[in-house]
């Protein structure tokens, strides 16, 4: 018997994926998933223009957004699940990460015009044709201008980390997420941790109250996943997982839901939002 399960993280043209939301839960009927989760960067347009699809197809998609925030001086990716999407305080976070992620793109073209590109902001927003901005929009335009051949080199020679160095933000402390979510109803999950986070890193996020971790990721390798697992075990934590898919349509059947989690875990972490809910609408 094959077991229930679902992809709790896969990225769709609402933000910098390739994939159309209703094409995504078709794809996961096709691959037999239990559960969904379309987790666009800051943004639930994703989630809003797929549900009706969901349902006619009887695919569980579960409210998801990955949120930009603020660890030490550095960006913390923070999944959300199961939160009221509807939620004031939620909505105007979302809110907040738009014009932060407009006011980052806006610091990144200044950086990468002094070395010689000619790229604007509404050439971006063009580019971006409604989704939330993103890097991956800057390097298409990079691409799309013969500056570069493909992602790779955006990237590398325009776009990484190291390239960019300090880009000014707006992204809030992880701590205000964290407690953004938590009072929505929601689970709050740290993002691939891979080698992103020391250990002593990992206890700052449980303390600040922290739901749980992307144990399953494509750049976690076993001994990740082991150590990630027995950490949620460990610290009574919640486990989660998924593909992070950015691509298109072509090549969605074989990624989505290639890595992906028991659907047990998507309950137990369904059971544990429900109760939060009951309290937040009590307090």
């Amino acid at each position: 018997m094959i077991l229930p399960k679902a992809d709790l993280h896969i990225h769709t043209t609402c933000s910098d994926g390739r994939l159309e939301p209703t094409d995504a839960v078709e794809v996961a009927k096709d691959r037999n998933l239990h559960a969904l989760a379309i987790t666009d960067h800051d943004t639930i347009e994703g989630y809003i223009r797929a549900k009706d699809r969901a349902e006619e197809l009887e695919i569980e998609l579960i409210p998801g957004v990955e949120i930009t925030s603020s660890f030490n001086g550095n960006e913390a990716h923070i999944l959300a699940y199961y939160f009221d999407f509807e939620s004031e305080a939620f909505t105007h976070l979302l809110l907040k990460q738009r014009v932060g992620r407009r006011d980052r793109i806006k610091g990144i073209l200044t950086t990468i015009n002094s070395h010689g590109v000619e790229i604007d902001y509404e050439e971006v927003r063009a580019e971006a044709n409604g989704a939330n901005i993103g890097r991956p929009h800057v390097a298409q335009l990079l691409i799309k201008k013969g500056y570069v051949r493909n992602y790779f080199e955006a990237f590398s020679r325009y776009l990484s980390t190291e390239q960019l160095g300090g880009i000014d933000h707006q992204y809030p402390d992880y701590k205000e997420v964290i407690s953004s979510i938590k009072a929505a109803g929601g689970a709050a999950i740290l993002a691939h941790p891979g080698k992103l986070y020391t250990n002593s890193d990992i206890e700052q996020f449980i303390d600040a109250g922290i739901d749980g971790l992307e144990c399953i990721h494509p750049s976690h390798n076993y001994e990740l996943q082991k150590k990630y697992s027995e950490i949620v075990s460990q610290r009574a934590l919640l486990m989660t997982g998924g593909s992070d898919y950015h691509g298109s349509k072509e090549r969605a059947h074989v990624h989505i839901g290639t890595v992906s989690i028991a659907a047990k875990y998507v309950e137990k972490m369904k059971r544990m939002t429900n109760q939060r809910k009951q309290i937040v609408e009590t307090n």
